[in-house]
């Protein structure tokens, strides 16, 4: 796949993918119970309070986990909620207690999703000409702008097909790295992002991507720069290098409330907002 200006497309299945596919058909076998007990001790809740917050009974809770009580499905959507399970999980816990999935898993590119995918786009071009792209669970790259495609000006095209990732495009030696001032912070600040989402949402997709990653070699003379004059960030920047300026960028990530399809829970949007006046002005100098 090669990034467009605003192209949206649908991501390719890896072997990650398979391997999670899998890992969802062998919790299924084992049961609900162990499954439940196992988000409430990630979240670290009591089965007290689980059951206090689901309108239950720290008794029922025990039995459900146990396998001497089988919850229904509105009790396994409810305590999922409660929970903060992604969408994702939550399928693969009402497969474990015999039900179907409840939410639909839509291909990006369905004519279904012809909304969404419009108003992604409408989204990342109004944010012109500062940089935005939407990224999937993977980190697969699924649209960008013209300001991302100004920032990989130079990146070699293995990096840009057959699907382009945004943590490998920043992170890879021939990617945006050796450009990257401050490479050692913007590093450790992806890495610990992506240690919160293998947190919460137990993929071994992501846990690959993160042993590949941090496995990229560091220059040893690559240490955070600071700017000739002290500007008072408000957030990490990323400060990057392009034709000769330094850019500085702080980043947003959106995603979309009570989502009910698969797809669009593991959407996200990052926009990066110039973090001083110099990269605004320039960002705007090159839009014309």
């Amino acid at each position: 796949m090669t990034i467009v200006a605003t192209g949206l497309h649908a991501s390719a299945a890896t072997p990650a993918d398979r391997t999670d596919k899998a890992n969802r058909a062998d919790k299924a076998d084992k049961g609900v119970g162990p499954l439940l007990r196992a988000w409430r001790e990630r979240r670290r809740t009591s089965q007290l309070e689980l059951a206090l917050r689901a309108d239950s009974s720290a008794r029922h809770i025990s039995f459900i986990e146990t396998g001497r009580s089988r919850p229904s499905e509105e009790m396994v959507l409810r305590l999922a909620e409660h929970l903060d399970v992604p969408v994702r999980e939550r399928n693969a816990l009402l497969l474990a207690a015999g039900y179907a999935p409840h939410y639909p898993e839509t291909p990006l590119d369905d004519p279904a999703l012809d909304a969404l995918r419009d108003g992604m786009e409408r989204l990342i071009q109004g944010y012109e000409p500062y940089p935005a792209l939407v990224v999937d669970a993977g980190y697969t790259v699924v649209a960008a702008n013209r300001g991302i495609t100004m920032l990989l000006e130079g990146v070699p095209e293995k990096l840009m097909t057959p699907a382009p990732n945004a943590m490998r495009l920043t992170l890879h030696p021939e990617g945006l790295a050796p450009r990257i001032r401050n490479l050692r912070e913007w590093r450790g600040h992806l890495l610990a992002q992506m240690e919160r989402e293998i947190a919460l949402h137990r993929s071994d997709q992501l846990r690959a991507l993160y042993e590949e990653v941090a496995a990229y070699p560091v220059p040893e003379d690559a240490p955070g720069v600071e700017p000739a004059e002290p500007v008072p960030y408000f957030a990490l920047p990323m400060q990057i290098e392009h034709d000769g300026r330094i850019l500085s960028f702080v980043s947003s990530i959106s995603t979309f409330n009570t989502p009910m399809d698969v797809t669009v829970a593991e959407l996200a949007i990052e926009t990066f907002l110039p973090a001083d006046p110099a990269t605004t002005k320039y960002l705007h100098t090159l839009a014309g």
